[in-house]
């Protein structure tokens, strides 16, 4: 029997956060490696384990994965998260599209330097609400179902719901205009391999705080 897949990446979110999800999702248990310091990252690096140098990094089915993209899809595909045919599977990959422009920039904003701050977040809320998810709202209107595709939980479902949360983290109301995106965030979040991820305990990481930033600038030189 394969064993657990086996992340490796930093203590926190960053571009391994959306492969936790994923995987939390569809009830399949992971161990994770961290890299907490330069030497740790350096070596794996010399150990020839990273095809471009760089993580994340998985460990599944006698694999080394890399590139986040990469990771997803076949973890989507896996344990059947990626629609029906090559259709179903467009839209999931441009709902993805979507949510990942969306919770990138959530993501680098913690990195910013203070005085761009506060008008980034501005933009965040500002995109999410009259770019992002106005798209979501009218898929699920549309639609008429309780998922973005087909009738059936995909990667575009836990994807849209991990930036959802990420958003409310920036501004708690930001869903107050959007009912059909309020009613699938309760949805989604009970679905029970979800719940579990979301309860306290779980292997789902926490904001980027000040201290945070500072070890991934060591780590990374940057």
């Amino acid at each position: 029997m394969a064993g657990k897949p086996k992340l490796h990446y930093t203590k926190g979110r960053g571009k391994m956060e959306s492969i936790r999800w994923l995987l939390a999702a569809a009830g399949v248990e992971f161990e994770e490696e961290f890299i907490e310091t330069k030497e740790d990252l350096e070596k794996l690096r010399s150990a020839g384990v990273l095809l471009f140098q760089q993580v994340p990094m998985v460990e599944i089915d006698g694999m080394r994965m890399v590139q986040t993209r990469a990771i997803l899809s076949y973890i989507a595909a896996k344990y059947n998260l990626y629609g029906k045919d090559l259709k179903e599977r467009a839209w999931i990959d441009m709902y993805v599209e979507g949510t990942t422009d969306l919770m990138g920039m959530i993501m680098y904003l913690p990195f910013q330097p203070a005085d761009t701050k506060e008008k980034n977040l501005a933009l965040i809320i500002e995109r999410a609400t009259t770019r992002y998810f106005p798209v979501y709202e009218k898929a699920l209107k549309d639609h008429g179902q309780d998922y973005l595709v087909g009738n059936k939980l995909s990667w575009a479902d836990v994807h849209l719901l991990e930036a959802i949360l990420m958003t409310e983290e920036c501004k708690p109301d930001v869903l107050s205009a959007f009912p059909l995106l309020q009613a699938f965030k309760g949805r989604i979040s009970n679905i029970p391999t979800i719940k579990k991820f979301l309860q306290p305990g779980s292997q789902r990481k926490p904001p980027t705080d000040e201290k945070f930033v500072a070890v991934v600038r060591k780590i990374f030189n940057i």
